[in-house]
């Protein structure tokens, strides 16, 4: 089911949003993902809002997860500057045999060079006289618009997909769970000269540079991988206030494959250790700490395994960083 305005760039005319790395690369697009779990037609959906940026515009396209477990309602925005009327609508889906309806209004959305708006926005999702998804601050706007009250069971966010390009440093912002503050994440991917003196890593350097990592976050230094080239793929432990994160890295295309190629790196909030034991009997298999022969996301799946919740009802949030390196 097609909505019939316009298709940014970054979408395919009849399909859900594309996370194929050859299309990524192509359309030259930064996309954000984000993947939430709420209560829809009576039963518990996976609804993903896509985000994307290119040279020319932003899109954005909200998909609802369909009785088969797919993609098969979506709602695409093409937000290019000559097309105003485009930036305010509404569009309804049938699920089920129940109605939902998509509410927007990006007309004075402040994007500030990022792939998602920052503020003066509204998405709002509606079911059964309920607005069970609403993103933006103009909260009071959205139930005004949508003559709906808030749903009684909040959504949860269960990941967020992020593509991004640069040449040596990353950047990206994200709560870890809902009551913390936002996080600045960046990732900065540097060259040591290994010429002269007796370095024994010479030997196994890469033309006379040896590659290191670090991961900075909210300015502090948290993760520092040297001999890169040998440590292209594994896995550390950082806390980021209270709260223990897991970091695993695939940075195996940056140094031994050519052209325009991804480094994949995930973060995963381990909340309590209620949670951290559910991994274990979760029907999705966990992360396990990655050996440099198996890539990261052969163990991730092309949804991200890790996407869902665990039997205790906590959120199993990740976030799935793919850094396009741009010589």
């Amino acid at each position: 089911m097609q909505d019939s305005i316009g298709i940014p760039a970054c979408f395919s005319s009849g399909e859900k949003p594309s996370d194929d790395p050859a299309a990524i690369t192509r359309s030259g697009q930064s996309v954000f993902m984000s993947v939430f779990r709420i209560k829809i037609a009576d039963h518990c959906r996976l609804i993903t809002v896509t985000w994307c940026k290119n040279l020319l515009l932003h899109g954005l396209s909200v998909s609802v997860e369909g009785p088969e477990g797919e993609n098969q309602y979506t709602c695409k925005v093409e937000l290019k500057p000559w097309y105003f009327w485009r930036k305010q609508g509404s569009k309804r889906f049938i699920v089920d045999g129940r109605a939902v309806d998509i509410f927007w209004d990006l007309k004075a959305a402040k994007f500030k060079g990022e792939t998602e708006p920052s503020s003066e926005y509204y998405v709002a999702v509606v079911s059964n006289e309920e607005v069970v998804l609403l993103l933006g601050d103009l909260k009071k706007d959205a139930y005004r618009k949508t003559g709906c009250r808030p749903a009684l069971i909040d959504p949860i966010l269960v990941s967020r997909k992020e593509h991004i390009f640069g040449k040596k440093k990353f950047s990206t912002r994200v709560k870890f769970h809902e009551k913390c503050r936002i996080h600045e994440i960046s990732i900065e991917c540097k060259n040591r000269s290994t010429t002269g003196g007796n370095n024994m890593s010479n030997v196994n350097s890469l033309g006379g540079v040896e590659p290191e990592m670090e991961i900075r976050i909210d300015g502090h230094l948290v993760l520092h991988v040297k001999h890169l080239q040998w440590k292209f793929r594994g896995n550390e432990s950082i806390h980021v206030n209270k709260t223990r994160v897991e970091v695993y890295w695939d940075v195996h295309d940056w140094l031994f494959s050519p052209g325009l190629r991804h480094a994949l790196f995930i973060f995963k909030p381990i909340l309590s250790s209620t949670s951290l034991s559910s991994l274990s009997t979760s029907s999705s298999p966990p992360l396990s700490s990655s050996s440099p022969s198996t890539p990261l996301s052969s163990q991730t799946g092309s949804s991200g395994s890790l996407e869902g919740l665990n039997p205790s009802g906590s959120s199993e949030f990740c976030l799935f960083l793919y850094a396009w390196k741009v010589e």
